[in-house]
Protein backbone atom coordinates (compact mmCIF):
# COMPACT_ATOMS: atom_id res chain seq x y z
CA UNK A 1 0.00 0.00 0.00
CA UNK A 2 1.34 3.41 -0.97
CA UNK A 3 1.72 6.35 1.38
CA UNK A 4 -1.18 8.21 -0.29
CA UNK A 5 -3.46 5.20 0.18
CA UNK A 6 -2.58 5.01 3.86
CA UNK A 7 -3.43 8.69 4.25
CA UNK A 8 -6.77 8.17 2.47
CA UNK A 9 -7.54 5.25 4.81
CA UNK A 10 -6.53 7.30 7.82
CA UNK A 11 -8.76 10.19 6.83
CA UNK A 12 -11.75 7.85 6.91
CA UNK A 13 -10.71 6.38 10.26
CA UNK A 14 -10.06 9.72 11.91
CA UNK A 15 -12.92 11.63 10.29
CA UNK A 16 -14.86 11.67 13.57
CA UNK A 17 -12.57 9.65 15.82
CA UNK A 18 -10.18 11.27 18.27
CA UNK A 19 -6.43 10.82 18.04
CA UNK A 20 -6.28 8.80 21.27
CA UNK A 21 -9.08 6.43 20.29
CA UNK A 22 -7.04 4.48 17.71
CA UNK A 23 -3.76 2.65 18.23
CA UNK A 24 -1.23 1.86 15.51
CA UNK A 25 -2.43 -1.75 15.72
CA UNK A 26 -6.03 -0.60 15.11
CA UNK A 27 -4.96 1.50 12.15
CA UNK A 28 -2.90 -1.32 10.62
CA UNK A 29 -5.80 -3.75 11.02
CA UNK A 30 -8.25 -1.38 9.32
CA UNK A 31 -5.77 -0.69 6.52
CA UNK A 32 -4.91 -4.37 6.07
CA UNK A 33 -1.17 -3.78 6.40
CA UNK A 34 1.60 -4.60 8.83
CA UNK A 35 2.09 -1.78 11.34
CA UNK A 36 5.74 -1.61 10.31
CA UNK A 37 4.59 0.03 7.08
CA UNK A 38 3.05 2.89 9.05
CA UNK A 39 6.30 3.35 10.94
CA UNK A 40 8.22 3.20 7.67
CA UNK A 41 6.27 6.05 6.07
CA UNK A 42 5.41 8.17 9.12
CA UNK A 43 7.78 7.13 11.99
CA UNK A 44 4.97 6.98 14.56
CA UNK A 45 1.23 7.46 15.05
CA UNK A 46 1.59 11.19 15.58
CA UNK A 47 3.50 11.58 12.32
CA UNK A 48 0.76 9.61 10.57
CA UNK A 49 -1.98 11.74 12.06
CA UNK A 50 -0.23 15.00 11.20
CA UNK A 51 0.19 13.80 7.61
CA UNK A 52 -3.57 13.16 7.51
CA UNK A 53 -4.29 16.62 8.90
CA UNK A 54 -1.95 18.25 6.37
CA UNK A 55 -3.71 16.39 3.56
CA UNK A 56 -7.03 17.60 4.95
CA UNK A 57 -5.69 21.17 5.04
CA UNK A 58 -4.85 21.04 1.36
CA UNK A 59 -8.36 19.82 0.57
CA UNK A 60 -9.95 22.51 2.72
CA UNK A 61 -8.04 25.34 1.04
CA UNK A 62 -8.69 23.82 -2.40
CA UNK A 63 -12.44 23.54 -1.76
CA UNK A 64 -12.64 27.04 -0.36
CA UNK A 65 -10.71 28.59 -3.24
CA UNK A 66 -12.92 27.12 -5.98
CA UNK A 67 -15.63 28.92 -7.89
CA UNK A 68 -13.42 31.44 -9.67
CA UNK A 69 -16.11 31.82 -12.33
CA UNK A 70 -18.70 33.05 -9.81
CA UNK A 71 -19.48 36.72 -9.11
CA UNK A 72 -17.30 38.04 -6.29
CA UNK A 73 -20.05 38.09 -3.65
CA UNK A 74 -21.07 34.50 -4.42
CA UNK A 75 -17.45 33.37 -4.48
CA UNK A 76 -16.94 34.70 -0.96
CA UNK A 77 -20.11 32.94 0.17
CA UNK A 78 -18.93 29.70 -1.46
CA UNK A 79 -15.72 29.89 0.56
CA UNK A 80 -17.70 29.98 3.81
CA UNK A 81 -19.96 27.15 2.65
CA UNK A 82 -16.98 24.95 1.76
CA UNK A 83 -15.32 25.68 5.09
CA UNK A 84 -18.36 24.63 7.12
CA UNK A 85 -18.94 21.51 5.06
CA UNK A 86 -15.33 20.49 5.57
CA UNK A 87 -15.61 21.00 9.34
CA UNK A 88 -18.87 19.01 9.43
CA UNK A 89 -17.52 15.98 7.55
CA UNK A 90 -13.95 16.06 8.91
CA UNK A 91 -14.63 17.09 12.47
CA UNK A 92 -11.68 15.43 14.21
CA UNK A 93 -9.16 16.82 11.72
CA UNK A 94 -10.82 20.24 11.91
CA UNK A 95 -10.58 20.33 15.69
CA UNK A 96 -6.90 19.46 15.44
CA UNK A 97 -6.31 22.26 12.93
CA UNK A 98 -8.02 24.85 15.15
CA UNK A 99 -7.07 23.71 18.65
CA UNK A 100 -3.90 21.66 18.21
CA UNK A 101 -5.49 18.39 19.26
CA UNK A 102 -2.26 16.35 19.33
CA UNK A 103 -0.10 18.86 21.13
CA UNK A 104 0.27 22.53 20.38
CA UNK A 105 3.84 22.49 19.10
CA UNK A 106 5.65 23.98 16.13
CA UNK A 107 4.30 21.44 13.62
CA UNK A 108 0.70 21.96 14.62
CA UNK A 109 1.19 25.73 14.61
CA UNK A 110 2.62 25.55 11.07
CA UNK A 111 -0.41 23.59 9.88
CA UNK A 112 -2.79 26.10 11.42
CA UNK A 113 -0.83 29.03 9.97
CA UNK A 114 -0.95 27.43 6.52
CA UNK A 115 -4.74 27.14 6.74
CA UNK A 116 -5.12 30.75 7.84
CA UNK A 117 -2.79 32.08 5.16
CA UNK A 118 -4.54 30.09 2.46
CA UNK A 119 -8.02 31.11 3.55
CA UNK A 120 -7.17 34.81 3.96
CA UNK A 121 -5.71 34.75 0.44
CA UNK A 122 -8.82 32.97 -0.82
CA UNK A 123 -11.18 35.52 0.75
CA UNK A 124 -9.05 38.40 -0.54
CA UNK A 125 -9.09 36.90 -4.05
CA UNK A 126 -12.85 36.51 -3.86
CA UNK A 127 -13.46 39.99 -2.51
CA UNK A 128 -10.85 42.02 -4.41
CA UNK A 129 -9.70 39.83 -7.29
CA UNK A 130 -6.18 39.56 -5.83
CA UNK A 131 -4.54 38.61 -2.55
CA UNK A 132 -1.94 41.38 -2.36
CA UNK A 133 -3.68 43.44 0.33
CA UNK A 134 -2.42 46.02 2.85
CA UNK A 135 -1.61 44.94 6.44
CA UNK A 136 -4.77 46.54 7.86
CA UNK A 137 -6.92 44.43 5.53
CA UNK A 138 -5.03 41.25 6.38
CA UNK A 139 -5.36 42.00 10.09
CA UNK A 140 -9.12 42.49 9.77
CA UNK A 141 -9.56 39.28 7.78
CA UNK A 142 -7.53 37.33 10.33
CA UNK A 143 -9.80 38.73 13.05
CA UNK A 144 -12.84 37.54 11.11
CA UNK A 145 -11.23 34.14 10.54
CA UNK A 146 -10.64 33.72 14.27
CA UNK A 147 -14.38 34.27 14.75
CA UNK A 148 -15.04 31.70 12.02
CA UNK A 149 -12.94 29.07 13.80
CA UNK A 150 -14.59 29.37 17.20
CA UNK A 151 -18.10 29.89 15.86
CA UNK A 152 -17.65 26.71 13.81
CA UNK A 153 -16.49 24.74 16.84
CA UNK A 154 -19.55 25.93 18.77
CA UNK A 155 -21.83 25.04 15.86
CA UNK A 156 -20.32 21.53 15.63
CA UNK A 157 -21.26 21.00 19.27
CA UNK A 158 -24.89 22.03 18.56
CA UNK A 159 -25.41 21.18 14.92
CA UNK A 160 -28.47 19.06 15.70
CA UNK A 161 -30.14 22.32 16.74
CA UNK A 162 -28.79 24.58 13.99
CA UNK A 163 -28.85 23.84 10.28
CA UNK A 164 -25.57 24.61 8.48
CA UNK A 165 -27.22 27.48 6.61
CA UNK A 166 -27.51 29.44 9.86
CA UNK A 167 -23.78 29.69 10.74
CA UNK A 168 -23.03 30.09 7.04
CA UNK A 169 -25.26 33.12 6.68
CA UNK A 170 -24.06 34.55 9.99
CA UNK A 171 -20.45 34.31 8.86
CA UNK A 172 -21.20 35.78 5.44
CA UNK A 173 -22.89 38.78 7.07
CA UNK A 174 -20.02 39.17 9.53
CA UNK A 175 -17.61 39.12 6.61
CA UNK A 176 -19.68 41.76 4.81
CA UNK A 177 -19.28 44.05 7.84
CA UNK A 178 -15.55 43.27 7.96
CA UNK A 179 -15.11 44.12 4.27
CA UNK A 180 -17.03 47.37 4.71
CA UNK A 181 -14.81 48.28 7.65
CA UNK A 182 -11.69 47.46 5.65
CA UNK A 183 -12.89 49.85 2.95
CA UNK A 184 -13.16 52.62 5.55
CA UNK A 185 -9.55 52.12 6.65
CA UNK A 186 -8.15 51.20 3.22
CA UNK A 187 -10.15 52.79 0.35
CA UNK A 188 -7.97 50.92 -2.13
CA UNK A 189 -9.80 47.78 -0.98
CA UNK A 190 -13.45 48.47 -1.85
CA UNK A 191 -15.94 45.89 -0.62
CA UNK A 192 -17.59 43.90 -3.42
CA UNK A 193 -21.04 45.26 -4.29
CA UNK A 194 -24.01 43.46 -2.85
CA UNK A 195 -26.12 41.68 -5.42
CA UNK A 196 -29.85 42.38 -4.82
CA UNK A 197 -30.66 39.12 -6.59
CA UNK A 198 -28.16 37.10 -4.53
CA UNK A 199 -29.23 33.62 -3.50
CA UNK A 200 -27.36 31.25 -1.17
CA UNK A 201 -24.79 29.10 -2.96
CA UNK A 202 -25.79 25.42 -3.03
CA UNK A 203 -23.37 23.96 -5.56
CA UNK A 204 -21.17 21.85 -3.26
CA UNK A 205 -21.94 18.14 -2.85
CA UNK A 206 -22.53 16.68 0.59
CA UNK A 207 -19.75 14.69 2.17
CA UNK A 208 -16.78 16.89 1.20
Amino acid sequence: MRRSELIATGRKLFANTSYDALSVDDIAQHAGVAKGLIYYYFKNKRGYYLAIVEDSVMELVSLASGGADLPRAQRVQRTVEAYLRFAQFNEAAYRTIVTGGVGFDTQVQEIRDAVRTGLVSTVADGAYGHHDIPPIARLALLGWLSSVEWLTLEWLAHRDELRREIPRDLLVRMLRHTLNTIEEFAPECPAPPQDPDWKPFTGLPDGV
